[in-house]
């Protein structure tokens, strides 16, 4: 899906137009991103006469690819909310959060979420949207099969078992299709005990922990058909999440968008923490989508004065409950926590202090990402190999943090 719009708030000619290339959190049309923007840039130009934003949304499939050749064809944005920052901040092309935003609202961001925008030790990429993941399961499923949430991998694949003897479509969906395999990824193997980076930062996805996990996946899952119908390696993520609101899935690994799609669909539904090889997981996963300011069209003080009305706090909660994502700020976190209407999320919530976060803080972690997305499926499928496919991303991403650093 690609929307582009223009806010219509302003009278008379702009003096500065202020282009933002956004990634769309919408699952349909009528609830694409570009209606949010549209709102949001109305309300602004509404104040700001001098000020036009020119917004365009793409979709998550299409959105880095996007902004990666406006930039090299000497076309950079002047705002870009995508999913890596640290290439971009390592190339000299964007402005430190410093030059933009007012002390207050620096001050507000979750301290780790803002940490993880840090290139060098200085913040290039400022947080959007978060999300933290646990296990949904499907409550008349598993009311029906007499089953109880499981708290470790071998109660997880006795559940899958018993669903699939019920005629479930997908007992656990595995999704580690292209769209969005290292999330997947990462949940899987924090839960096993081990994850992409070491405890001094480096990369260690071919670790003794993520090889027995995947090997896990591969043999005791797939390998028994309790996944489904579709390869992981071909399901992606959001076929995963319609197929569990349209009541197919059993299990899924999920983050808060999918309480709305299931709410939706009257999905009866339960949260809980994702098993882990023997206990529930201590460590879960957390993302941040990134914005970003470049520097090529300058207009800082504009750019500045636009972001720090986007990340007021009725903005801030207006997106996230829109879309059913978290918080980026401690100011918009207390409410949300405090509110009855967004009790769904407290699961979440609770999690996100203290998960782990992509290491997006790499000039490496893009092209690593894209190499996870390419070829992790395969490692769990019939012809697979953990230890082969974790080895050679290993190596890849080992030379490519040993480029960027260079």
């Amino acid at each position: 899906m690609t929307a582009v719009l223009g806010g219509c708030g302003s009278t008379g000619s702009s003096d500065v137009t202020l282009r933002l290339v956004a990634a769309d959190y919408g699952d349909s049309a009528a609830s694409s991103s570009a209606k949010y923007w549209d709102e949001l840039a109305k309300a602004y130009e509404a104040k700001h006469s001098g000020v036009k934003i020119d917004v365009t949304v793409y979709s998550w499939n299409d959105v880095d690819r996007k902004v990666k050749e406006m930039v090299a064809a000497g076309k950079a944005p002047d705002l870009a909310q995508i999913g890596a920052y640290a290439d971009y901040a390592a190339a000299g092309k964007l402005y430190d959060v410093s030059d933009l935003l007012s002390i207050p609202v620096q001050a507000d961001f979750v301290s780790q979420l803002a940490d993880a925008g840090q290139w060098r030790h200085t913040q290039y990429g400022i947080p959007f949207a978060a999300s933290t993941r646990v296990l949904f399961y499907n409550k008349t499923l598993f009311t029906k099969a007499g089953l109880t949430p499981p708290t470790t991998w071998s109660e997880l694949a006795a559940d899958a078992e018993k669903l699939k003897a019920m005629g479930v479509k997908y007992p656990y969906a595995l999704p580690l299709g292209p769209e969005e395999a290292q999330a997947e990824t990462m949940q899987w193997m924090l839960s096993g005990g081990g994850g992409y980076t070491d405890d001094i930062g480096g990369y260690s996805l071919a670790s003794t922990q993520n090889v027995d996990t995947l090997t896990w996946l591969k043999d005791d899952l797939v390998g028994k058909g309790l996944t489904g119908p579709v390869a992981p390696a071909k399901l992606n993520r959001a076929d995963a999440f319609t197929a569990f609101a349209d009541g197919q899935a059993g299990m899924i690994d999920g983050h808060p968008t999918l309480i709305q799609q299931a709410e939706k669909k009257g999905v009866k539904f339960g949260t809980v923490p994702m098993p882990g090889r023997t206990s529930q997981t201590k460590a879960s996963m957390g993302v941040s989508d990134w914005m970003m300011a470049f520097k090529q069209n300058g207009h800082a003080e504009q750019v500045g004065d636009f972001l720090d009305f986007v990340y007021g706090e009725k903005n801030v909660l207006d997106f996230s409950r829109r879309y059913g994502l978290l918080p980026v700020t401690t100011s918009a976190s207390d409410v949300m926590a405090a509110s009855s209407r967004d009790q769904d999320l407290r699961p979440f919530l609770t999690e996100l202090p203290t998960s782990e976060l992509y290491p997006a803080g790499k000039t490496s972690w893009a092209a690593v990402a894209a190499g996870i997305k390419k070829d992790i499926g395969q490692a769990v499928g019939p012809d697979g190999s953990p230890l082969a496919t974790l080895s050679r991303l290993q190596a890849t991403a080992t030379s490519a943090d040993s480029s960027a650093a260079n």
